[in-house]
């Protein structure tokens, strides 16, 4: 593949070019030259170990040249092949190049870091194909076998020989449901396809049994699908691999130990998985069969990633299935704003499913109206709400109360001058978490029973015995968060077994899925927890929900936060009346005439969304414009507000008369001090997506270029502005 390399200098050098993409915030790609032993066996989507200042990287080839911009002289050589790693597929390729131009970030930056670790770090030729060969070698299940129900094994098939069916698909389908699984079967090549659910409609089955008829099509095909939470994936895993249990089933998210993370990662690439059900992270796995993929509840913002480049997993779900050329699902009983305008337009086809499965029914919403209720604080569980629980723990049934703030209190006051528990290092409060019990037999003082913790910086301390500001001894914690609410249960309903699940509960391994077990089994009858129990849980003794807290986001400067509302507030919902029995949620709130819970009365979410679009299109917000947010950060928040000042200059300058799209003034960020750093964000808004992007193509290189002493990036479609 050898070529005649034109340089800059004017000279021809017989040499052959790869483009590789490193890990590093610039260039999409760097120029190296090839030997001639290497040149016959590279080709896009080759790994290559290459020198990179005095060390060496791995590095992913996107393509081969004759060219460079730069002197022969100046152009290192590619230091090997490494022939053991699985040449990545074009369709792959094409979605990293896609996401490098529409995030503005490079190839390698988008690329390389959900590979793991031990990929992707330089090492020993021979250790390097020790690793992949172990990792290709995992041991595996004896025939027929199965992971225990709650195995989140990623790599292992369930079995490899014998006539098993590809699937083992016993589930009568409804109508509803038939006729969503052969639409999807009908959509020929890429399309987008909405399946509109309510809770308790069977979304899932729809999800396997298309899957399967894929998997029995084609014996290359490979099948994605994605879940918004980690927690989330034990049970589906569980599922699918009782579903497909002649096929490889990997589980991929960022919570898995890294060898075990590697094994399913390399099964994927390797098109050995034939199942792969993961977090955001997935969306990015290259799969060379990919035939097909569901992102289950589209709308959820764990899709979003806010770390490094700051990607929305649901939506690159949709270019992945275009530049393969397949079919993408997106499944929710609550499509977000921007899905549900595509489906009106016309752009994404609409799948219903109105009804419950079975007999199972809708459970009757009501507002519990707080102002009549004088029982107590804020978080405090209203009279006819403990009275609702009363009457459901009395007859056996089981209840669930839903509030999104864990911890023990959100904050701890001094009663005498004010003095509230702020983060040092962040714009935020340190919540008050009780601690687990000691072993007894040991000695525990009151104040070692809690601690103060940030959620955002983690900083942890033992709580002051007096107020720092006056001496009073009279601190308290201020509202309620799941752990208090637990205590409080727990008094009142001695008889009765109490379960809680929060962040707090699933840092524990296994510890989450082993409460949510319990609750099946009906040895928990009451549960307390956050919004890691608002989707995906088929709880089927159910018949009470109870929302402590329904009013948070209802006048929230955040133009999105009442849609993220009425989403928790139906997907909890959703949880209750699955069995035969009838069922209720209350909800709890100072503003039962807010039109937001009439809709969620009559579970409209259609009418509900449809009002948001005109609330949207009148304001001429997302989804009807398009914005970026330029965001800087420094150790003190003026020098972060100047730069973004005359970032705004230089901006403004290269759109000269044009006003669109918009560059509005520099302003802190709501959360203006995280982990000791002032943030500060200028915002860009269009009317069109092309003009956004076309701008940015402009106005970034210029702001790259001026090399600023601090922290900045861009920020594609924000979710929070």
């Amino acid at each position: 593949m050898s070529a005649n390399l034109k340089v800059n200098s004017g000279s021809e050098v017989a040499l052959t070019l790869a483009q590789v993409a490193l890990d590093v915030p610039i260039a999409n790609w760097f120029d190296y030259r090839l030997s001639p032993e290497w040149a016959a066996r590279i080709r896009p989507g080759s790994w290559v170990e290459v020198p990179w200042g005095s060390g060496r990287r791995i590095g992913l080839v996107i393509g081969l040249a004759d060219e460079s911009t730069l002197e022969a002289r100046r152009l290192r050589e590619v230091i090997r092949s490494l022939d053991e790693a699985p040449i990545l597929p074009d369709h792959w390729l094409a979605l990293i190049k896609f996401a490098s131009a529409y995030y503005h970030r490079g190839y390698g930056e988008i690329g390389l870091p959900p590979i793991p670790k031990m990929f992707r770090t330089p090492a020993g030729p021979r250790a390097r194909q020790s690793a992949f060969a172990r990792m290709r070698a995992a041991k595996k299940p004896a025939r027929g076998t199965a992971p225990p129900p709650d195995s989140d094994r990623a790599g292992e098939p369930l079995s490899t020989t014998g006539p098993n069916p590809t699937a083992a698909l016993d589930t009568v389908l409804s109508p509803a449901q038939q006729a969503a699984v052969d639409a999807l079967l009908e959509a020929p090549g890429f399309s987008v396809q909405v399946l509109h659910g309510v809770t308790g409609s069977g979304k899932t089955e729809v999800y396997l049994h298309w899957f399967a008829e894929i998997l029995a099509r084609n014996p290359q095909a490979q099948v994605l699908l994605m879940a918004p939470e980690i927690a989330l994936t034990p049970q589906l895993a569980s599922l699918v691999r009782r579903r497909f249990q002649s096929e490889q089933v990997v589980v991929l998210h960022s919570a898995m130990p890294e060898a075990e993370r590697a094994r399913g990662w390399l099964a994927a690439a390797d098109g050995r998985a034939r199942v792969v059900i993961g977090t955001r992270l997935s969306v990015l796995t290259p799969m060379p069969g990919l035939a097909a993929i569901v992102v289950d509840e589209e709308h959820d913002a764990s899709y979003r990633q806010h770390d490094g480049v700051h990607y929305s997993a649901r939506d690159l779900a949709i270019a992945a299935a275009q530049h393969a050329g397949i079919p993408v699902l997106l499944g929710s009983a609550t499509p977000s704003i921007e899905t549900w305008r595509a489906v009106r337009r016309g752009r994404y086809r609409l799948l219903s499913m109105p009804q419950r499965m079975g007999s199972a029914q809708l459970p009757s919403v009501e507002t519990v109206d707080l102002r009549r209720d004088r029982s107590g604080r804020p978080g405090t569980l209203s009279a006819p709400v403990l009275a609702a629980l009363e009457s459901t723990l009395a007859t056996g049934d089981q209840a669930l109360v839903f509030i999104n703030r864990r911890g023990y209190a959100p904050v701890m006051q001094c009663e005498a001058c004010g003095w509230v528990s702020r983060c040092d290092h962040c714009s935020a409060w340190r919540v008050l978490h009780r601690q687990s019990p000691e072993p007894d037999g040991q000695a525990e003082s009151k104040s070692s029973r809690y601690r103060l913790q940030c959620h955002h910086c983690g900083q942890a301390t033992t709580p002051p015995r007096a107020c720092p500001e006056c001496g009073s001894i009279g601190l308290v914690g201020l509202g309620r968060g799941t752990q208090r609410i637990e205590e409080e249960l727990a008094e009142r309903f001695p008889g009765h077994a109490i379960g809680r699940l929060d962040r707090d509960v699933a840092q524990r391994r296994g510890a989450a899925q082993a409460v949510i077990d319990s609750f099946h089994q009906g040895k928990v009858q009451l549960l307390i927890g956050t919004q890691m129990l608002a989707k995906g849980h088929d709880f089927r003794r159910l018949s009470l929900v109870v929302v402590a807290e329904g009013d948070a986001g209802l006048f929230s400067a955040d133009f999105r936060a009442p849609e993220r509302l009425f989403a928790t507030l139906m997907q909890v919902a959703g949880r209750a009346g699955r069995g035969a029995q009838s069922s209720r949620v209350l909800i709890q709130t100072r503003y039962p005439e807010h039109p937001l819970f009439a809709h969620l009365a009559q579970h409209d979410y259609v009418g509900f969304a449809d009002r948001m679009l005109e609330e949207r299109r009148d304001a001429a917000m997302p989804p009807f414009s398009h914005q970026a947010l330029l965001r800087a950060d420094a150790q003190t928040l003026e020098p972060a507000l100047a730069w973004l000042a005359q970032a705004r200059e230089s901006g403004v300058a290269l759109c000269g008369t044009d006003t669109d799209p918009q560059l509005f003034d520099p302003v802190p960020m709501p959360m203006q001090r995280l982990k000791g750093r002032e943030r500060a964000q200028l915002l860009i808004e269009a009317r069109s997506r092309a003009r956004l992007h076309a701008f940015l193509d402009r106005w970034l290189p210029v702001l790259r270029s001026a090399r600023p002493r601090m922290n900045w990036q861009i920020e594609i479609d924000p979710a929070e502005v």
